[in-house]
């Protein structure tokens, strides 16, 4: 058995997709529909008084779906931790869509549970 993670970066994104909660809850929508997650309450946000950019977070029954924007940066990162395996999502056409990111990085992790034993021999 394993989960899966995906660490998403997206660059030269447009500063104002960044600092605007709708489209941010749309992209969370989206994924939870689309993967079929199951949030254990509502999605959480945070949005920076200085800079606009936003912190979100939605725990899930299979972990986690964050994202953090800085619109200084135009950038966004976008993290999903699921302890079953998923499909695939389209995170780059998505991001490149809703942000106008200019490059899109997804690094995709697989989450073992299975721990090595060994056995030692007792003399």
């Amino acid at each position: 058995m394993h989960g899966m993670e995906w660490v998403v970066e997206a660059t030269g994104c447009s500063e104002e997709s960044l600092r605007d909660l709708k489209i941010l809850q749309s992209l969370f929508d989206t994924m939870i529909a689309d993967l079929y997650l199951r949030p254990v309450g509502e999605t959480r946000w945070h949005q920076f008084p200085i800079t606009g950019g936003m912190t979100g977070l939605c725990l899930l029954a299979e972990s986690h779906l964050t994202c953090h924007t800085f619109p200084e940066h135009k950038s966004l990162c976008l993290n999903l931790f699921c302890c079953v395996p998923r499909e695939e999502w389209a995170f780059d056409s998505e991001l490149r869509a809703r942000f106008g990111a200019e490059e899109v990085q997804v690094r995709k992790l697989i989450r073992s549970y299975q721990v090595a034993c060994r056995t030692v021999a007792s003399d």
